[in-house]
């Protein structure tokens, strides 16, 4: 149903009746030569535009600039109304030019302001319009012969753009009316008709035309649908430029036209030759012309203006200097037909006669800095002037870019042969409509599905992944993108998690990269974390399809949970692996470091074992060594007893203490009550029974 858009018919519907043969109001001067004037000579008077003639012209531009950029596959009927209707072409493609609407339309005539009114109506011209959509083009015709038993899927869309002076907004909508039930009545008609077809869409374009100096009794509308066959809009313009600014915004907004002015072109004067002039020329082509300019939003570098009506937009380009070689091959990519907006004026017409002489323009991006950019050139083939496209960042025709001057910088690591896997996966192929299950999904909805579930985990580069360069991860990165997942499949990933999980138990090295990252890159258990991490981030993107693949993200998780003796093992073997770093950083060096480290501490752990061991034991602060300066002198007593030695092992601690313990008492004399205490108390007055003979004990008590 969508081979034929609504562009591929449109019928012109313009009110022949009295009315229109009002004045527009809109002054044209026919004398313009009042300086070479002689005098005496009395001026020719302005002279005005009737409403009909307004509306002819503009539409007859409309009618040129649609043949000039598409003469094949969009179609015109014109139809005049006033007491009856008046069809001046028909379908056929030889009726498709203005030279034979011009000659019907010098046949009918201006209106005539004495024609009886009541008798006058555009309803006969709308009535006919509708007759017109049903009736099939040789386009449809080719296209319904083709399709032989699915003819019913051509479709038959159409639009009707009539040019009138309406009284009112009620009147307006009895004219929307009229078409609704026509269309109604039409359909049915062509229901058991082999030469008509059904109208499945009619867009209605109402111009109200009315004279400048007046107010309008009709209100514009944008488009509202009517009914699902109909929708309608409403423009209310004032006759004269206005009416053709409007239908030129038309044109481009019904067929995808845009607009592109020619800067600084070189013309010389007609009544100076020696001096030239830079004109401005604007061209209406298909909008795929400025294709890369709406992608790449570089609009405002290529110069875009508003015109006066702020309606539409205009590229603006710059003259080149043309080349001479015409036969020099340019690189395009893509070639439209042109149709100049105002091709009446000398501009307009010294272009095109300079391009149909066999040159070529080369067209420029305007810029206030940096090199000159060609995009576009004006070139005719075969009496047709085409806007040639040309690539200007590289040529079609030169070897195919590196990979690694991509959009991504010089990056030369891309998955280049997983690419082409996945391409492979995901090709689409021709399906038979007999083996297409109607209560299913279509077979392009399958593909899409498939193909968003394979690329919602795609790493383009080999250094941003570590799951997809292990050969081990293999099975289930293809089977967790599966819509549905068998139990056998399930198992499979178990698996695969399993043997991940025994990889990191033996400490086995990771395809880690290493770019951009100074020595060997991450430790292995951070390795190993990297890559749970990603392996955990692909199976959550499709964990949600189905039980079974939350199943293995489950398994996933549980896995990574490790006990703590695990932990604790794997602390020490990274304080192992920053060892043998350090060893490797700092070469022999630090060993010969370590070994002195080691030889100095069993020495001094044997020292301390020596001097705890009274029968070993060598004083090294003996009465015979000279004391230090600052050091007091030191008092000879009787040496201590040594302490009691502890059964059982006995720590470093417990030794350390007891080699002070020894030392301090050989450093001072000890307390005499200290010394002489029994039980670990000291008794007062011990001379006192010797002195007068009594015996004092304790609490104060005496005896004899």
């Amino acid at each position: 149903m969508k081979m034929f858009s609504v562009a591929h018919k449109t019928v012109f519907v313009v009110d022949h009746c009295p009315y229109m043969a009002e004045s527009s109001r809109q002054q044209v001067e026919c004398d313009v030569l009042t300086k070479s004037r002689a005098q005496g000579v009395i001026p020719l008077a302005p002279v005005s535009k009737s409403l009909w003639t307004c509306a002819v012209e503009c539409s007859m531009e409309y009618c040129r600039i649609l043949y000039d950029v598409y003469p094949k596959d969009k179609l015109i009927n014109y139809i005049v109304s006033d007491s009856e209707f008046h069809i001046l072409n028909s379908w056929r493609r030889e009726d498709q030019t203005t030279h034979e609407l011009m000659a019907t339309l010098a046949a009918v005539g201006p209106p005539n302001p004495r024609e009886d009114p009541e008798c006058c109506s555009i309803l006969h011209g709308l009535v006919a319009a509708v007759e017109s959509l049903c009736k099939i083009t040789e386009l449809q015709r080719e296209k319904r012969t083709a399709l032989m038993d699915t003819a019913e899927r051509v479709a038959n869309r159409g639009r009707i753009i009539c040019l009138t002076n309406a009284k009112s907004d009620t009147h307006v909508r009895m004219l929307e009316d009229c078409i609704q039930e026509t269309i109604l009545e039409q359909n049915k008609l062509a229901a058991g008709s082999d030469r008509l077809m059904a109208v499945q869409q009619c867009d209605l374009v109402l111009v109200h035309i009315y004279p400048q100096g007046e107010d309008t009794l009709v209100s514009d509308r944008p488009k509202k649908e009517i009914s699902p066959l109909l929708t309608s809009e409403v423009h209310s313009v004032r006759a004269g430029r206005h009416l053709a600014s409007k239908l030129n915004i038309l044109v481009q907004q019904h067929f995808d036209l845009a607009s592109t002015t020619i800067t600084n072109i070189p013309m010389k004067e007609e009544q100076h030759a020696n001096t030239s002039a830079n004109y401005d020329v604007e061209l209406l082509h298909h909008r795929d012309a400025h294709l890369e300019f709406f992608k790449s939003g570089d609009l405002h570098m290529a110069g875009t203006s508003t015109r006066e009506n702020g309606l539409k937009e205009t590229i603006t380009l710059k003259w080149c200097t043309p080349r001479t070689n015409s036969i020099e091959l340019h690189y395009c990519t893509g070639a439209y037909r042109i149709s100049p907006t105002d091709v009446n004026s000398r501009p307009s017409s010294c272009l095109t006669n300079f391009l149909l002489n066999g040159r070529s323009v080369l067209l420029e991006q305007p810029r206030k800095s940096g090199s000159k950019v060609i995009s576009h050139m004006l070139s005719s083939h075969g009496g047709e002037i085409f806007l040639h496209v040309l690539n200007s960042n590289r040529s079609t025709l030169e070897d195919p870019p590196s990979i690694s001057e991509g959009c991504g910088g010089r990056v030369t690591d891309y998955r280049i042969t997983d690419f082409g896997e996945f391409m492979r996966e995901n090709r689409l192929t021709p399906v038979s409509e007999a083996s297409h299950n109607p209560s299913g999904k279509l077979p392009i909805e399958r593909a899409k599905a498939q193909l968003e579930r394979h690329t919602r985990y795609w790493p383009m580069i080999i250094s941003q992944t570590t799951i997809f360069n292990m050969q081990a991860v293999v099975p289930l990165a293809n089977l967790i993108v599966k819509e549905t997942l068998t139990e056998e499949d399930v198992l499979t990933c178990q698996k695969t998690i399993y043997n991940l999980v025994d990889m990191e138990r033996k400490n086995d090295p990771l395809p880690i990269s290493t770019v951009g990252s100074r020595g060997k890159g991450p430790k292995r258990d951070e390795q190993y974390r990297i890559m749970w991490n990603e392996l955990e981030t692909l199976v959550k993107t499709h964990a949600a399809a189905t039980d079974r693949h939350q199943r293995v993200l489950d398994c996933i998780i549980a896995c990574r949970s490790k006990p703590p003796e695990e932990e604790e093992r794997k602390k020490r073997g990274r304080k192992r692996e920053d060892r043998e770093d350090r060893m490797e950083k700092n070469g022999s060096k630090e060993t010969e470091d370590k070994s002195w480290q080691e030889s100095e501490k069993s020495v001094r752990l044997k020292g301390l074992l020596e001097k705890d061991n009274p029968e070993t034991e060598v004083i090294k602060d003996s009465p015979d060594s000279p004391e230090p300066l600052n050091k007091k002198p030191r008092l000879i007593t009787e040496e201590a007893p040594p302490p009691e030695r502890a059964k059982g092992p006995v720590t470093l601690l417990s030794m350390w203490t007891s080699r002070i313990t020894a030392a301090n008492s050989r450093k001072h004399q000890e307390f005499f009550g200290r010394a002489s205490s029994v039980n670990s108390k000291f008794e007062l007055y011990q001379h006192l029974k010797d002195e007068s003979g009594m015996d004092i004990h304790e609490n104060g008590k005496t005896s004899r």
